[in-house]
């Protein structure tokens, strides 16, 4: 469970983010490992943070869901240019996959043409041409026509459980601020680093 105080801070960065224009606050870079231990980083999109971590959405057969089934241990990272001298928010820790009534929940919630793409996207797997995937997308938009689009069941939320946080707080000639929280147990312990 992740300490208020942590919690509150990065909420309030968020919304700093947000008033001051950045055009993607909730970007994120998440970097996972597959079976033989090659990294791999992309950018995903923020879609909850609360007591419990930092909450994704994503086609759990793509890479990035086989690399999860592989290695659990994740590390996203919030880059924020315009935000003071610049903000990073760095997290490690471990990835699990969510109810499936949380991801019920939000899948509901997307626009209907992102969720007849859940449906027509075979997510990292080879497209031969693009007229493929526009036939796969008419398929599913027939299939739903005249009712609501289920969740498909490769499709869902992970949840990023912190074991260490770390606010990065830029300044002028290097000299930044850095401030990291590490988890040990169910107790967070707080200390500086030098920059």
């Amino acid at each position: 469970m992740l300490k208020s105080e942590i919690l509150d801070t990065f909420l309030q960065l968020l919304d700093d983010a947000r008033a001051g224009g950045d055009p993607e606050p909730t970007a994120m870079n998440l970097s996972t490992v597959d079976g033989a231990g090659r990294v791999s980083s992309r950018i995903v999109l923020l879609k909850g943070a609360d007591e419990r971590g930092f909450r994704f959405y994503t086609n759990y057969q793509s890479d990035k869901g086989s690399q999860l089934d592989a290695h659990t241990q994740v590390a996203l990272c919030f880059h924020w240019k315009t935000l003071r001298e610049g903000v990073q928010v760095r997290v490690e820790g471990s990835a699990r996959k969510v109810l499936p009534e949380e991801s019920d929940a939000y899948f509901a919630s997307r626009p209907r043409q992102s969720q007849i793409g859940a449906w027509a996207s075979l997510q990292s797997q080879t497209l031969p041409d693009r007229e493929t995937f526009d036939q796969r997308v008419a398929r599913y938009e027939q299939e739903f026509e005249g009712r609501d689009v289920t969740r498909p069941p490769h499709w869902g939320g992970y949840v990023v459980e912190p074991d260490m946080i770390e606010f990065w707080y830029g300044a002028e000639f290097r000299l930044h601020e850095r401030v990291r929280w590490s988890r040990h147990g169910q107790t967070w312990t707080c200390r500086m680093l030098y920059p």
